[in-house]
């Protein structure tokens, strides 16, 4: 994805809507004390070809009459094993060896909190802070805090839809040393949740989390995290959830690549600007 469509990414996300975590929900989730909602999915296969993914999601809430408190959890790993085959001996009865090589193609975890307070029927105050790690694309550590200001534009049975702007601190550990961005920065943050729910009987709920931040130390970097999904209700307590996500750095990390002919044995070079990752998962509400 080039940088010039940059400006096409960001004006989607604002119009479809700015997402983060949802801390105040629709009238008719208003329960006071604890709840949580897991997500679960895993995927393998054998034979011929070995595949072996797995992820996960938690988000536990606890509401108060005019505040709230969320801890999200996440993360997905995926392990690939390459099967190699050989034939020795007779070559009308060949005896036939294989040998397995097994590697992660895939791996990412976070973990964050947010604690919100009410300021009136349409506004709110919010801290927050978070840890991420993704490797596969130059993230060892992300240490991040923010703290703002929201509003409740939507708040109705069938319909939510709320925002907030914050300022916010990150620092970064990556993979490969990038010497020339600073690894710690201060930002500002645009976030906003969405959330429709269609009819009674089949209870399908829509949502898009869309989450842009803008590191105001460096001009070029800019990150955009959108997810939207949609779930289909089982009973009260299981869904069927299918999500799309995408993961946008207008300034990836760096990788070490091959470099012939040597010297130097390996280059930096900038990672790709977008990842996308598609979930299917089960969840279940307690």
């Amino acid at each position: 994805m080039s940088s010039r469509n940059v400006p096409v990414l960001f004006a989607a996300s604002i119009v479809v809507a700015m997402a983060a975590t949802p801390l105040l929900r629709a009238e008719e989730e208003k329960e006071l004390g604890w709840s949580d909602v897991a997500e679960f999915s895993w995927v393998a296969t054998s034979g011929n070809s070995e595949t072996d993914t797995i992820g996960f999601k938690d988000t536990l809430l606890h509401r108060w009459e005019d505040a709230a408190f969320e801890l999200n959890a996440g993360g997905i790993r995926a392990e690939t094993t390459t099967i190699t085959r050989s034939a020795t001996g007779d070559p009308n009865n060949p005896t036939v060896t294989e040998s397995k090589f097994s590697e992660k193609t895939a791996e990412n975890y976070y973990l964050n909190g947010k604690y919100g307070h009410t300021i009136s029927e349409r506004t709110f105050w919010y801290a927050s802070a978070g840890w991420e790690r993704n490797e596969f694309a130059g993230v060892k550590n992300r240490y991040s805090g923010s703290g703002g200001v929201g509003n409740i534009w939507v708040d109705k049975e069938k319909m939510s839809w709320r925002t907030d702007y914050g300022v916010t601190y990150t620092d970064q550990e990556d993979v490969v040393d990038n010497p020339m961005v600073d690894s710690s920065f201060a930002g500002v943050r645009a976030s906003s949740t969405y959330k429709q729910h269609f009819g009674d009987k089949t209870k399908t709920t829509y949502g898009n989390d869309t989450i842009l931040d803008y590191n105001i130390d460096e001009t070029d970097d800019r990150r955009a995290n959108m997810i939207n999904w949609v779930a289909v209700g089982m009973s009260d307590m299981l869904a069927l959830k299918v999500s799309l996500q995408w993961l946008y750095d207008n300034l990836p990390s760096l990788e070490l690549v091959p470099f012939t002919p040597a010297p130097p044995a390996t280059v930096a070079v900038p990672l790709d600007e977008l990842d996308t990752i598609f979930t299917t998962s089960l969840v279940v509400n307690f």
